[in-house]
């Protein structure tokens, strides 16, 4: 039996630890009678839904692995807990993705689970969507329960609670109404049926529900600003044999009684529908609601939402391509409240706060302020997974491995950058030494050169930054790390104070491999026009 902390001890301080405080505070009772009925440890649920209607992108990806974080920190004070990841792929295709096949218009409002991968890769376009966003997962070393709501409805798995949902579909539609002014559901039940003439699922409206079954009609629709147009069939659709869904108004409530969630966060564009949902899983199907975190979105560098329809998504894949699991895990951990903006460029920056927070964390010295050190100790533990390492890693500037791998190319590439390496003492043939430069390399490849901030040069280092680029000039065969003691000396600047300025000024950092075999391998006439800004006369 695993031990508890006592309720009200934050272990980490972080906010994800005082969310699985509250998620304990909130169903403490439920949790103890659970556990008097049937003397058996209740599993506390987490659960994320998965889109599968386009590309998920590093927002689709937070919503689980923040969820997966709440879960950890509840089983680090002693409880059992599941994280549920939950494809949505009865949803009806709204619009073709960017970079899709056109001829995905025909399957418009029909369910992304019965639509053909167009990359014929999986056994449906939803499969695919869905793939991608759990294969992210897996990389990331997330744990989950995978669960699709086509096998839930075609399994009954949500009779009950549709059935439920239908019954008080009446008062339903008015609370609608009332908590956030929709009347759609005043006019027809909170259920789509797939037509079994054109296979759409929006196009159907119901009424008449009988207990068992609900009247439909196949009528036409706007979507995305497009009529959709219905193919007029009517009939009778059995609630537990013809394929149906209900609709997103009402279906988190369905999910939350059906699955036992106990906690699920959301964006802020859907906090109408959860308040609605919240309703109906209290007053209709007599159930706790689940304990909620709300956050908000991610937004591209022009400060536009990422969407899966327009386009600019970043996926889980395209950051490990150039980043580690724990650079992305450390941007989803940071914190849940506030938009961000985001791109690749990201990276290097969230590869150097997680160094900073590695140091911090193998550390025995205080800063002074303990609160502090105890929440960024454990944002890098969450940052691993509470598995972090037992010993601190060496550390290898990532800004600096790119601009190598700017410099170098080719197949012997991270060769001649680990060769630069030496001076760091690194093991040879290291493999996480070598993957990293190769996620450097990657970077590097994909993305330009960015303007850097000039360099804060001290008046006094000016003349021998002059004294250098003019050596290079006049004695291209000399060896540069003997023109660069020659300069310090001849204007009696310190040698490490030298080395430093150079470094940034060529690297943009403040150490690096040897200079005199960098500047021969970067070309001397590179280097000159690098110095020259720096120099008594010119800038700044």
């Amino acid at each position: 039996m695993l031990n508890r902390r006592p309720p009200g001890t934050i272990g980490r301080g972080t906010w994800i630890d005082k969310l699985a405080e509250e998620v304990i505070r909130q169903w403490s009772r439920k949790l103890e009678e659970d556990r008097m009925a049937s003397q058996d440890r209740h599993i506390i649920r987490v659960e994320s839904g998965l889109g599968a209607s386009g590309i998920p992108h590093v927002g689709s990806l937070g919503d689980a692995v923040r969820s997966y974080g709440v879960k950890l920190a509840l089983e680090d004070m002693g409880y059992e807990a599941e994280l549920l990841a939950y494809s949505d792929d009865m949803d009806g295709l709204r619009k073709v993705p960017e970079g899709f096949p056109e001829s995905l218009q025909d399957d418009i409002a029909k369910p992304v689970s019965e639509i053909a991968d167009p990359s014929g890769c999986y056994e449906s376009y939803a499969a695919h969507m869905s793939g991608i966003l759990l294969e992210g997962l897996d990389r990331l070393g997330i744990q989950y329960e995978h669960r699709r709501a086509s096998d839930a409805y075609r399994g009954g798995l949500l009779y009950e609670q549709t059935r439920s949902i239908l019954e008080s579909a009446e008062a339903i539609g008015e609370q609608i109404q009332k908590m956030v002014g929709q009347d759609k559901f005043q006019g027809q039940l909170p259920y789509f049926v797939v037509c079994p003439d054109c296979g759409r699922i929006y196009t159907t409206k119901t009424y008449g529900y009988d207990g068992g079954s609900v009247s439909y009609e196949c009528s036409d629709i706007t979507v995305g600003g497009s009529i959709v147009p219905g193919c007029r069939k009517s009939g009778r659709a059995d609630l537990r044999s013809h394929p149906g869904k209900l609709a997103w108004k009402v279906e988190f409530a369905a999910r939350w009684a059906a699955f036992d969630v106990s906690f699920e966060a959301f964006g802020k564009d859907i906090m109408d529908s959860v308040r609605v949902n919240d309703w109906i899983a209290e007053h209709v199907l007599g159930c706790l609601p689940p304990h909620h975190a709300r956050y908000e979105m991610f937004l591209d560098r022009e400060g536009k939402k990422i969407s899966k329809s327009r386009g600019n998504v970043v996926t889980a894949q395209d950051w490990l391509d150039v980043g580690t699991p724990q650079s992305l895990l450390l941007l989803m951990f940071k914190r849940i409240r506030g938009a961000r903006r985001l791109d690749l460029g990201s990276v290097p920056s969230l590869m150097a706060e997680y160094d900073e927070l590695e140091d911090l964390y193998f550390d025995s010295s205080s800063t002074g302020n303990p609160e502090r050190e105890t929440r960024l100790r454990g944002l890098y533990e969450y940052s691993n997974l509470l598995k972090p390492p037992q010993s601190p890693p060496p550390h290898i500037n990532y800004a600096m491995l790119v601009e190598l791998a700017r410099i170098y190319a080719g197949e012997s590439r991270t060769r001649q950058i680990a060769e630069k390496l030496s001076y760091l003492r690194l093991p040879a043939g290291d493999a996480d030494v070598e993957r990293l430069i190769r996620l450097a390399g990657r970077f590097a490849d994909t993305h330009p050169v960015a303007d850097r901030e000039p360099v804060r040069v001290d008046e006094r280092i000016r003349p021998a930054i002059a004294a250098l680029a003019q050596s290079l000039r006049d004695r291209p065969d000399a060896n540069p790390q003997d023109l660069i003691y020659e300069a310090a000396k001849e204007h009696r600047i310190k040698m490490p104070a030298f080395f430093g300025v150079l470094y940034q000024i060529i690297l943009g950092i403040g150490r690096g491999p040897r200079l005199g075999p960098l500047i021969s391998d970067m070309g001397t006439q590179r280097i000159i026009g690098m110095l020259e800004p720096y120099t008594v006369d010119g800038p700044p």
